[in-house]
């Protein structure tokens, strides 16, 4: 039976599921979509916003401006509503539909780039979109999460900390990369603060984040084009790199087991369970972090039109799917 820790207190730092029934392997998944943004991405949203405010850079009448595959999108769509900032959201056609329909909802613009640059690719080419708005106009600001230290910080200041309350003999944690806020700030927390934990870095197949050659993602969430400026790889012990059709079946084991998660979060427990069996010989203490939850995700990668046209149909078999579901 899969078990849920939800003490007394509960609040949105404090969720875990214990994944051992599903994965066979002693791995507890934080879970992270449990706020008005469905999201980790709330964190490192608010962090910056206050921030620019802190230093007048964002004042009345200013409109937010930020590249984001949809998550972030959305975080800052709710903070500029609530504050009365405009918004515009940069993204390509991966974003998710509904993740635009939020961020509209919320009153914002969404500017969908469809040609990837000559370097960089989509996100390159988002990146040089936000770029031309702001030589514009100088009430477009950019906050740039791929190089804002204070994306990090949200996470060294609140994510970590929770994360050591809660397993004080942590041994691993996985963190996925996409912006590499989430995995610096944890990182450098535990790095400076605690006992030696390992931080093993979870990337999407096709991601130049930890160089490589760059191939086709049509996930959102975890990879890039262009390798994020906040990356230090010092505070990293190992990558993991994760194919997208495992990150589809992970996401589906684990909604077979009723919990309907992410991309981002089927790449972390694809990643995590992958690297676990490698070191089945150890007793580890595990978390890995699930950034967000599944609902934005109905129309993709639980879309069975969706995935067989871009992975074909054997990526859903039933000798697939069984031959990897445990049972406790």
């Amino acid at each position: 039976m899969t078990v849920i820790s939800v003490p007394m207190d509960y609040n949105a730092e404090d969720l875990y599921v214990d994944l051992r029934p599903i994965v066979g392997q002693g791995l507890f998944l934080k879970c992270e979509g449990f706020n008005f943004a469905g999201s980790i991405k709330l964190k490192a949203a608010r962090e910056m916003v206050e921030a620019a405010e802190r230093k007048g850079v964002l004042k009345p009448g200013s409109i937010l401006v930020e590249s984001s595959s949809g998550n972030l999108g959305v975080a800052l769509s709710i903070l500029a509503a609530s504050k009365g900032y405009g918004f515009l959201c940069v993204t390509d056609a991966r974003c998710n539909l509904s993740a635009r329909r939020f961020m509209e909802a919320m009153g914002s613009q969404v500017h969908i780039i469809a040609e990837p640059a000559a370097s960089g690719g989509l996100l390159g080419a988002r990146i040089a979109h936000v770029q031309a708005l702001c030589a514009s106009d100088d009430r477009y600001v950019w906050l740039n999460q791929y190089t804002n230290v204070n994306n990090w910080k949200a996470h060294y200041r609140t994510t970590a900390p929770a994360i050591a309350h809660h397993f004080p003999r942590l041994d691993v944690l996985f963190i996925g990369a996409g912006t590499t806020g989430t995995l610096m700030g944890c990182a450098r927390y535990f790095r400076e603060r605690h006992r030696q934990v390992k931080v093993v870095a979870v990337d999407s197949v096709g991601s130049v984040t930890f160089g490589g050659e760059p191939g086709r993602r049509m996930i959102p969430g975890l990879g890039t084009s262009v390798r994020p400026g906040l990356l230090d790889e010092s505070f990293v012990d190992e990558v993991v790199r994760v194919e997208e059709a495992d990150t589809i079946r992970a996401c589906h084991r684990l909604a077979r087991r009723g919990f309907l998660f992410g991309g981002s979060t089927g790449t972390v427990v694809s990643g995590a369970t992958e690297w676990l069996a490698r070191h089945e010989a150890h007793d580890y203490t595990a978390v890995a972090i699930a950034p967000d939850l599944g609902e934005r995700y109905l129309d993709t990668i639980y879309q069975t039109n969706w995935l067989h046209a871009l992975y074909g149909e054997e990526v859903l078999s039933p000798d697939i799917l069984a031959a990897d579901v445990r049972t406790a």
